[in-house]
């Protein structure tokens, strides 16, 4: 039976709150890194294939995700971003044979994205989780 109210309870909702949290952390720092073309996401960039001049604009493309992510109102959009964002990472270093925590890394965060927006949202779990 689907709940009518989509509010999640206290913990719940503050359990999601800090998963989310830690998800956006990494996000925008590695936003901020890219945006600030700092030689080690630069060096990373050019290592895994991608040109320098599209360090910035993966910079924007994942900031503008992570704060439509943290906006009530869009975070569901800001998930599916993403989640393809991450999925993208996730390709380029199976391409590049790079480590496999390199791999690994990208679908745990694809997870917390996922993890902090359901524990946040009860409608959500009901849509996503349904038996």
């Amino acid at each position: 039976m689907q709940p009518k109210d989509s509010s999640a309870s206290k913990g719940r909702t503050w359990g999601g709150r800090i998963v989310s949290g830690v998800a956006v952390v990494f996000l925008l720092m590695d936003a901020g890194m890219k945006l600030l073309k700092l030689p080690a996401a630069v060096d990373t960039t050019v290592q895994l294939g991608y040109p320098e001049s599209a360090v910035a604009g993966i910079g924007v493309t994942l900031l503008i995700s992570t704060i439509l992510y943290v906006i009530p109102r869009t975070s569901i959009l800001g998930a599916i971003l993403l989640t393809g964002y991450l999925g993208g990472a996730v390709a380029t270093n199976v391409r590049a044979v790079t480590p496999l925590f390199n791999v690994v890394f990208a679908i745990v965060f694809g997870i917390l994205v996922w993890a902090g927006l359901v524990l946040r949202n009860k409608r959500l779990e009901g849509i996503l989780l349904r038996p």
